[in-house]
């Protein structure tokens, strides 16, 4: 299985935020997806306020508040590089940016054989780094149709996604199993329990969830955090550790 890592500099390719969704529907037609990282600087007004709906499509949000130039820029490739040498290493990189202090990353990369597709703004991108790349560079207006062209009966089965009300129901089976079997509803535990419903995927991460309206969720405690605001689950913490549990109404249809 071929393992995808998305790497965005927020600040240089800003205008992304319109396609970001489209951005992860790319990502995952090349693989199973492992993160979706986004660097921004808090202390710059318009980033910070893209940090709320970029968490919500599941993107993790790096934040670097530094003043110093290139600081983001450093921290992501300090980040990519920790990645390639982790025992989970993505086979494809994107990269979203074109800055060309990026040029040295994408070397060291490739010479590692992995392949790197980057995304840019245009009128902000260095030739060289272009050139590094070649037929896997993409301007970000181009993601509609690359999206479109990409999806197809073939891809479809190497995405690691589960729909969100099937994502809900794997939910609330793991917490009532654990509750009938006495067991602790820790979110590791229910993590664990939920990868024995038949409807999750077999996948080595948490799959990608999606809802209708476009929404996704990359990690458990996300999709956990929904399932509270809905009134689906709620927890308490015991000790030093959060448990999940089924609200009255839910109780009636596990």
């Amino acid at each position: 299985m071929t393992l995808v890592s998305v790497y965005w500099d927020l600040q240089n390719v800003y205008s992304m935020q319109k396609s970001a969704h489209l951005l992860l529907s790319f990502a995952q037609t090349q693989g199973l997806m492992l993160d979706q990282n986004v660097y921004y600087n808090s202390q710059c007004p318009n980033q910070a306020q893209a940090k709320e709906p970029l968490s919500n499509l599941g993107f993790d949000c790096r934040d670097v508040p530094c003043p110093l130039k290139n600081s983001a820029d450093n921290q992501l490739k300090a980040d990519c590089l920790d990645d390639i040498e982790s025992n989970r290493s993505p086979d494809i990189i994107i990269l979203v940016s074109g800055d060309g202090d990026f040029c040295s990353l994408v070397r060291i990369l490739q010479e590692l054989g992995k392949k790197v597709i980057i995304f840019a703004q245009r009128g902000n991108v260095k030739q060289r780094l272009v050139e590094l790349v070649q037929d896997d560079f993409y301007f970000v207006d181009k993601l509609p149709e690359l999206v479109q062209v990409k999806t197809n009966p073939q891809t479809t089965s190497v995405k690691a996604q589960l729909i969100y009300e099937e994502a809900i129901d794997c939910l609330r089976n793991a917490i009532q199993t654990a509750l009938n079997q006495g067991q602790r509803t820790s979110l590791s535990k229910i993590g664990k329990l939920m990868r024995h419903n038949p409807h999750f995927p077999k996948c080595s991460k948490f799959p990608l969830v999606c809802k209708s309206d476009g929404t996704t969720f990359s990690k458990l405690s996300k999709l956990v955090n929904a399932a509270i605001a809905e009134g689906i689950v709620y927890a308490k913490t015991t000790g030093k550790e959060r448990e999940l549990f089924l609200s009255k109404r839910n109780q009636l249809l596990a």
